[in-house]
């Protein structure tokens, strides 16, 4: 059975209470969306594999990715959906290698919506009219949402054979989707 965003949305909730943890899985779940779109894949698996990312973050922080299979096989969720999650962490905290395009657009869009989000925050009008050359400017600057690892982005375009700036435009466009429940839309004046 294929993992649905429903479900991941279910099962998140019994691992993960914490406001901002839920405001990243959806972020990175809006990303995969635009990621499936340009691969011809179907998005709302990608969605529900993005959505599910963390699942194992707020319980075990020190040991994130070592306790996804005992969390997510009991559900019923795939080994190859398991490995999928798990592969977002390669080098840090994993030794899983991201392999297929979901694998590695999920280990590069981690890391890149936690820049867009910072940029979006910092706009009157959000994420709602975000352009690439604003966030790629911010991109370069290191101070700027400084624990987003800029290296593991740019191993995740090259993985994935695409430029930064396409990734961030698909990235952007994905987390628009979700900008209201982000908190990423125009502010009111």
């Amino acid at each position: 059975m294929t993992l649905s965003l429903e479900q991941a949305k279910s099962i998140l909730a019994k691992h993960c209470t914490e406001a901002h943890l839920l405001s990243h899985a959806l972020a990175v779940s809006s990303a995969m969306g635009a990621m499936a779109g340009h691969f011809g894949q179907p998005e709302e698996y990608w969605r529900a594999i993005g959505y599910l990312h963390d699942v194992d973050y707020q319980n075990y922080p020190e040991e994130h990715c070592q306790h996804v299979a005992e969390l997510l096989e009991p559900e019923g969720i795939a080994e190859e959906d398991i490995r999928a999650i798990v592969s977002h962490a390669w080098g840090q905290c994993s030794d899983v290698e991201p392999l297929s395009d979901l694998e590695k657009s999920l280990f590069t869009v981690d890391e890149l919506t936690g820049i867009v989000m910072a940029c979006a925050l910092m706009r009157p009008t959000g994420i709602s009219d975000l352009e690439v050359k604003s966030v790629m400017k911010k991109f370069k600057d290191k101070r700027f949402a400084a624990k987003c690892d800029r290296d593991v982005i740019q191993q995740g375009c090259g993985l994935l054979g695409m430029e930064l700036a396409q990734v961030m435009e698909l990235t952007i466009a994905g987390m628009r989707t979700a900008m209201d429940e982000l908190g990423l839309g125009p502010k009111e004046a």
